[in-house]
């Protein structure tokens, strides 16, 4: 059956991507975020669904957090944090987004798979998802997407911890709660 290849090859991929992440870049990351005002998150396509997911978690703990591109978004300032997730790194938007935040002096982490990438050159920091291997298990961004997903799942537990927040602080600001 070919789920369970896939499924297998995928889950094995991830492993190796997460293991490979450099842990003072988690530490500095870290640091950056907590230091901003406002933390902007972006992505495009498959990756900007992992933002908004990411996005809506730093918002449970209390940070103040959007998601570039909504029509509510404030702009970005020298005193604010940019996360941009992008696999290649040279997606066009991301590029964009990364280029006028470094203009206006705010802090830019890039996630991606490509530490050569333009984004990775931009930022920052630079948070490595990789190497990736592809093949037709996993088409196209889906180790990356997965990897992204749950490292930055994983990262709320990092930051939950720095701000002594719980589950059920995060709870009380889930919108199902309101």
């Amino acid at each position: 059956m070919i789920w369970k290849e896939a499924y297998k090859f995928i889950t094995s991929q991830i492993l190796e991507v997460i293991n490979n992440i450099n842990y003072e870049s988690i530490n500095k990351a870290k640091e950056i975020i907590l230091a901003s005002q406002k933390i902007f998150v972006y992505g495009a396509g498959r990756s900007g669904i992992i933002g908004k997911a990411f996005a809506m978690r730093l918002v449970q703990l209390g940070l103040v957090a959007y998601f570039i591109g909504e029509t509510i978004t404030p702009i970005v300032t020298e005193y604010d944090a940019v996360i941009i997730i992008s696999n290649t790194g040279n997606t066009k938007s991301s590029v964009l987004v990364s280029e006028i935040s470094k203009n206006v002096g705010a802090k830019i982490i890039s996630i991606t798979s490509n530490p050569e990438s333009e984004i990775s050159k931009i930022s920052n920091l630079q948070i490595i998802l990789g190497p990736i291997s592809h093949n037709s298990l996993a088409p196209l961004g889906t180790v990356f997407e997965d990897a992204a997903l749950i490292f930055l799942d994983s990262f709320v537990a990092e930051l939950m911890e720095s701000l002594k927040q719980t589950e059920e602080d995060l709870r009380k600001r889930h919108a199902i709660w309101v």
